[in-house]
């Protein structure tokens, strides 16, 4: 039996169960990151927002920010102990519509009408690569980031039972979502022990591409998961029965 962890992003995982996913691989569980929207966009044109978000990064390239980004994943994945799997779909900043237009200015917003069928499409992908036995933890959507959302609706589309993670750091960014986003569902608490809070935190520091993005500082990152991992003695996730 395999654990995968749907990820939107090359960070999202491990950001928001890192302790978990090291507390099941030192246990023996095989833990898979499916990481799904870190694809290369055709060439290196970018969108005003993507050039505004990579000026930030300090990386002018696409190319050269998805493979750094991607080599942080697999270090911090080897912390972790999981197995990385990259999928090709784009990022949504790199992302253009049916009139060649950009479609996404912001990542707050709701997906755009014309990616109706990428929910599908990423379903179809994640359905070829599954076994019968394989259980999928994907991520509530808190923060309302529009890749969250549509991944989300990829995963429930497969219809098969699902555990759910709250998005770090859109939790501590927006808590008064998680009651909404989780109504219904039943709250499994899983404990971390202090290995695997430090593993956590050190595999999240391995994001150095993004801390600034995420977190006022890599002190801010390590305090803020520190007292969520304090208050729940671990992670919780959902399940709809």
């Amino acid at each position: 039996m395999r654990w995968i962890y749907i990820s939107p992003h090359l960070d999202d995982a491990a950001l928001s169960a890192g302790g978990l996913i090291y507390e099941q691989t030192r246990s023996g569980i095989q833990v898979e990151i499916w990481t799904l929207l870190c694809g290369f966009p055709p060439n290196e044109e970018l969108s005003p927002y993507a050039q505004l978000l990579h000026h930030g990064w300090g990386i002018a390239s696409a190319d050269e920010l998805i493979r750094a980004r991607r080599a942080e994943d697999e270090r911090a994945c080897q912390i972790l102990g999981a197995k990385p799997v990259y999928f090709d779909y784009l990022d949504c900043i790199y992302r253009r519509g049916k009139n060649d237009d950009w479609l996404y200015g912001y990542i707050f917003v709701p997906p755009h009408d014309d990616e109706a069928d990428l929910p599908a499409r990423i379903a179809e992908s994640i359905s070829a690569r599954l076994h019968p036995t394989d259980q999928l933890v994907c991520q509530l959507g808190l923060g309302s980031h529009v890749d969250h959302i549509l991944v989300r609706q990829a995963v429930e589309l497969l219809q098969r039972p699902l555990l759910y993670y709250a998005d770090i750091p859109y939790l501590f960014k927006a808590p008064e979502e998680l009651s909404p986003h989780t109504a219904g569902m039943k709250a499994n608490a899983h404990s971390v022990g202090e290995a695997g809070l430090k593993s956590w935190q050190e595999a999240v520091a391995v994001y150095e591409s993004q801390i600034s993005s995420l977190f006022d500082s890599p002190e801010d990152m390590r305090s803020k998961i520190q007292k969520y991992w304090f208050e729940n003695g671990g992670i919780h996730l959902w399940s709809s029965a």
